[in-house]
C-alpha cells in the first residue's frame, strides 16, 4: 500500500445533462461522474490486509477537520467502497478522499469496469452486503462511472464545519 499525493484517476468523461453517463439497465447505484475536485489523500491498495493501515492514516488526517460523526462516516464510506473493490472488483485498487466545499468526496477505482456496484438484494442482513445502502443513506450524492478498463465508485459525505 502506498499513500501518495497527486492525480490518481483518469480524466472524467464529459457529463451529459444531469451529470449522468450511460447506465446499464437494472443498476440501483446510479452511473454518473463524480463532482470535480483536486488534491486529497490517495492510497494504492492490493489486498484487504492494506485497509487497516489506510483507515488509520485517514482517521489521523481527517481528525479535527470536521465533526467526529462526519469523520467516521467518511472512514466508513472509504472502508466499504475499498473493501468492495478488493472483494468484487480487480486489483490494483486506488482510493482517494478529497475535502471540498460542503462535502467530502470518497472515490475508489478498480479494474472491473464492466461490473457495476450492486447492492445486495434479498440477502439476510446478518450475512452482510449492506455497505452500499449505508453509504447511499449517508451521502448527498453517490454513483459510479466506467472509463476504459477501470471504474470509479464515489460518494459525497456532507460536511458540518
Amino acid at each position: 500500500m502506498v499513500g501518495a499525493h497527486g492525480p490518481v484517476f483518469p480524466s472524467r468523461p464529459a457529463r451529459a445533462e444531469g451529470g449522468h453517463v450511460s447506465e446499464p439497465s437494472g443498476t440501483p447505484w446510479p452511473s454518473r461522474v463524480a463532482p470535480d475536485s483536486v488534491g486529497g489523500w490517495h492510497w494504492d491498495l492490493d489486498e484487504l490486509g492494506d485497509l487497516p493501515q489506510a483507515r488509520s492514516e485517514l482517521r489521523a488526517r481527517i481528525q479535527g477537520r470536521d465533526a467526529v460523526e462526519v469523520s467516521e462516516q467518511v472512514v466508513l464510506s472509504f472502508d466499504e467502497m475499498a473493501s468492495n473493490a478488493l472483494r468484487h472488483g480487480r486489483a490494483p485498487v486506488k482510493a482517494c478522499v478529497r475535502e471540498a466545499p460542503g462535502h467530502w468526496l470518497v472515490e475508489v477505482q478498480d479494474h472491473a469496469a464492466t461490473r457495476a456496484p450492486a447492492p445486495a438484494v434479498g440477502r439476510d442482513p446478518a450475512l452482510g452486503g449492506l455497505g452500499l445502502y449505508i453509504i447511499a443513506d449517508m451521502a448527498t450524492e453517490h454513483g459510479w462511472w466506467p472509463d476504459g478498463e477501470t471504474k470509479s465508485v464515489w460518494a459525497t459525505i456532507p460536511r458540518r464545519r
